[in-house]
């Protein structure tokens, strides 16, 4: 009998940081009123959370379980792109922001 359970590593542990993050439930919901082009009103911030944001990323991604980031090239290399997109936007945000640390 052998185990076809693929065990999680760097990746996974990463991915489910950003999950647990409420910034990046925030930089979702900015993602998602940008694609359908909705107002805040539509689509309040704080609508994401970490179950939501573990979908979207697994949606992303193209896999099931977080574990599989560390064992499938093309989502660990999508998931690279959501975390630069996420940093860039979180540097956008500084910036508006007037670089106070708010």
């Amino acid at each position: 009998m052998s185990d076809t359970t693929q065990k999680g590593g760097q990746n996974a542990r990463r991915a489910a940081m950003l999950c647990q993050n409420p910034r990046f439930w925030l930089y979702l919901d900015h993602r998602w009123r940008a694609k359908h082009q909705l107002s805040a009103s539509e689509f309040p911030d704080g609508t994401h959370k970490a179950a939501g944001a573990t979908r979207w990323l697994r949606k992303a991604c193209g896999i099931q379980s977080r574990a599989e980031l560390d064992h499938n090239v093309e989502a660990a290399a999508m998931l690279e792109k959501v975390l630069a997109a996420y940093s860039k936007w979180e540097r956008q945000q500084r910036q508006r922001q007037g670089g106070s640390n708010v």
